[in-house]
């Protein structure tokens, strides 16, 4: 982790000694688009952690990893598909999720079908793209969420 923190600091040295107004400029980008989803990112935070302290521990477990199995993954795939939540918000629940006791496996399922499937949405997207290209996409992510899951599932260990 320690190499990735230095690679971005010697990265923006670089990028300030090419190019100061530009780096200055991202900065300046970078911070606003910071500020602007600190707000719904600190809602979303807190709102999972009181759903997760009104649910039971063993219910989460339960259905989505107490059992190790292929239903906990389609469960996890299913959740995700239909939940719509920003990118930034999706690892800390992870996070969660995993000291709660869910599999890597379940936790690949929920997080690549959550990122990539969007059932919610699938109107506004077939409305721009058409519906075949919106299905077709949509189809093809579920499989691949699916894959990534067993591919997890195998490196775990419990397939």
């Amino acid at each position: 982790m320690q190499f990735i923190y230095i690679l971005t600091v010697v990265s923006v040295i670089l990028s300030f000694l090419v190019d100061s107004k530009k780096t200055k400029r991202a900065f300046k980008i970078g911070v606003k688009k910071l500020w602007k989803i600190t707000p719904p990112f600190v809602s979303i935070i807190v709102a999972i952690s009181i759903v997760l302290y009104l649910i039971p521990n063993d219910l989460i477990v339960r259905y989505l990893g107490g059992t190790k199995s292929y239903l906990s993954i389609l469960m996890a795939l299913t959740i995700g598909s239909v939940t719509v939540m920003p990118g930034p918000v999706v690892y800390p629940l992870c996070k969660i999720l995993l000291s709660q006791g869910v599999s890597y496996s379940v936790i690949a399922a929920f997080s690549t079908s959550l990122m990539m499937v969007g059932v919610v949405t699938f109107p506004v997207e077939s409305a721009y793209f058409g519906k075949k290209f919106a299905f077709l996409r949509n189809a093809i992510s579920l499989i691949m969420a699916f894959i990534v899951a067993i591919v997890f599932a195998f490196v775990s260990g419990w397939l």
